[in-house]
């Protein structure tokens, strides 16, 4: 039995809609706690449109109906989709219906402030160990963490079972750290560090600078 191979760009474009679905669901509960509605409008609030997905995301209503398309029917045809149960489908293939422990590497301002961080936990994600070679720092805490040194690094992950880190370390030793990660079993990586790194075919890797954002909207300006 072959196995679909959805596209990475389809596959990136599953947490924006999770992430409208999810402010989508919050919205409409405020407005179930301070309004009384009868039936037809809480059935109305607990569905949405391919059209009303596609305006809050900037997409259009039938790229997101040819996306959602490569995982099985959701909608139905005049009523649209049930938001509970799309949020439900789309954390199952996300496989953020569960929690996942994640490592940041670099205790810096960006691993400091993506340590402290609140807006991962209920997204399925929690930082479980930060580390650090700078021996100034390494014994604080950073809110309930202790910082750790990078020597122990491999072992706890191993240990934890951890398979996704934040790179936050500078770029002459991101390949190197990569490597150790690697060793250690980690399958994800969000890279911060300004550069590309080398990982084996089954180590996914995301790409996050900054500065190149800005670069590109400069362009525009």
């Amino acid at each position: 039995m072959s196995i679909k191979i959805v596209p990475d760009i389809i596959v990136g474009r599953l947490p924006i809609y999770l992430r409208a679905l999810r402010y989508m669901k919050d919205k409409n509960q405020e407005i179930l706690s301070s309004q009384k509605l009868g039936p037809a409008e809480i059935k109305k609030l607990e569905t949405t449109s391919s059209q009303e997905l596609g305006e809050s995301v900037g997409i259009s209503a039938a790229q997101i109906r040819k996306d959602l398309s490569q995982f099985g029917g959701f909608g139905t045809q005049g009523t649209g989709y049930k938001i509970d149960k799309l949020i439900e489908r789309l954390s199952f293939f996300l496989k953020v219906n569960q929690v996942w422990d994640v490592a940041v590497i670099g205790a810096g301002d960006m691993g400091h402030a993506l340590t402290r961080y609140q807006g991962f936990s209920d997204r399925g994600f929690k930082i479980s160990a930060v580390f650090d070679n700078n021996p100034e720092i390494i014994g604080k805490r950073i809110g309930n963490l202790v910082i750790q040194s990078m020597d122990s690094m491999t072992g706890v992950v191993k240990n934890a079972n951890i398979a996704i880190a934040m790179l936050t370390v500078p770029a002459s030793v991101a390949q190197e750290v990569t490597d150790q990660l690697v060793d250690a079993g980690i399958k994800a990586i969000l890279n911060y560090a300004p550069i590309s790194i080398n990982v084996p075919e089954n180590v996914v890797v995301q790409y996050i600078d900054p500065s190149l954002h800005l670069q590109r909207m400069t362009y525009y300006l």
